[in-house]
């Protein structure tokens, strides 16, 4: 088994309702590994530490406890996934300046932010496997795996609120 560090943020079934509500729920459920964010009303974040075989099984039963412990609440986001330089920078315990060097001043067109602003993002699994292999980075095997089953989790999160004919037509051009 193997500990696996992530976010999950939900909104309770009711706009008033007061997360503390839920703290007893979901520790019976199994949610004891997490650290409950509880200072809107309406919304829950849960920060989780859990021991699972694969991040995939981690995040999954988490967001399957949370969901069982608190009926009609919805996922929103799980974290991490999309990050700036900041972001970056702590996850991988080095400064921000080196990583601006490592990504941002980069000759490469890759990795490619999602939203090039103030701040750019970029999907940390994209950025992670970008630096493992154009910059031998070490990159923790734990913190990509997050990352990418993050990412999927957000995909599916998103793609309820998709219109399929919609979709379809536009994969067709980007394939």
């Amino acid at each position: 088994m193997t500990a696996y560090d992530f976010e999950l943020l939900f909104a309770l079934p009711r706009a008033t309702d007061e997360p503390e509500q839920y703290t007893e729920a979901l520790g019976d459920a199994g949610c004891k590994d997490a650290l409950p964010g509880i200072g809107r009303r309406g919304w829950i974040g849960m920060m989780f530490t859990r021991q699972a075989a694969s991040a995939d099984e981690a995040m999954l039963s988490a967001i399957k406890d949370v969901l069982g412990a608190i009926p009609g609440a919805r996922l929103v986001e799980a974290a991490p996934d999309l990050v700036g330089l900041s972001d970056i920078a702590e996850l991988l315990g080095v400064s921000r300046q080196n990583v601006r060097k490592l990504v941002v001043d980069s000759p490469a067109a890759e990795p490619a932010p999602v939203h090039q602003g103030n701040p750019s993002l970029w999907h940390l699994d994209d950025l992670l496997r970008w630096l493992r292999a154009e910059k031998r980075y070490r990159v923790d095997d734990r913190l990509l795996a997050v990352a990418e089953i993050t990412r999927q989790v957000n995909l599916a999160v998103d793609s309820v609120a998709a219109d399929r004919e919609a979709q379809k037509r536009i994969l067709a051009l980007l394939r």
